[in-house]
């Protein structure tokens, strides 16, 4: 009598023309990582992009909609509707500038902090369950060798402090 073979089959492994691509490891790392992140944000009631936001203002200026928009590379009209969500949980606070009627300056709110801080522990248990396979040392090196991409690529990615061995430890 034959038997069918119900195992699950083993994954397809990656091709290694794949793997010795430093940008396909780098793709498919920034998916992991968004996958893994999306789902606690969720969790906790956000997205990833509102912790974005929320650290931007936390840098104590008033910011307009259109230099967030730039700051963090998102959409203008996406980051409306980000808005509209921290806004409608009191999270931040939008009103007129004064010296141009027709853009809107954003500042936290003392509970978009409160929030803040619950995104950064947030953040940083999952950069830590993420980065887990690496010593503090290799985690020093990937994050100077990601910010030196990152400052090649995206001009307003430069550190304007000394840079940091982790940007969570705060």
């Amino acid at each position: 009598m034959n038997q069918i073979d119900t195992r699950p089959a083993p994954p397809q492994r990656v091709p290694e023309e794949l793997l010795a691509s430093p940008v396909f490891l780098l793709k498919r790392l920034g998916m992991a990582a968004k996958e893994r992140s999306l789902e606690d944000y969720t969790a906790a009631g956000l997205h990833p992009s509102h912790y974005a936001i929320l650290a931007l203002l936390d840098e104590g200026k008033r910011e307009t909609q259109g230099q967030i928009a730039d700051a963090l590379g998102y959409d203008k009209g996406q980051l409306v509707g980000l808005l509209d969500e921290l806004e409608e949980a009191g999270l931040c606070a939008r009103q007129r500038d004064p010296s141009d009627r027709r853009r809107q300056t954003v500042q936290i709110t003392p509970a978009g902090r409160r929030t803040l801080d619950r995104l950064r522990a947030l953040s940083q248990r999952i950069e830590e369950e993420f980065l887990a396979p690496l010593d503090e040392s290799q985690r020093r090196e990937l994050q100077m060798l990601l910010l030196r991409l990152c400052e090649s690529h995206f001009p307003n990615c430069r550190l304007v402090k000394a840079p940091l061995a982790n940007v969570n430890d705060t």
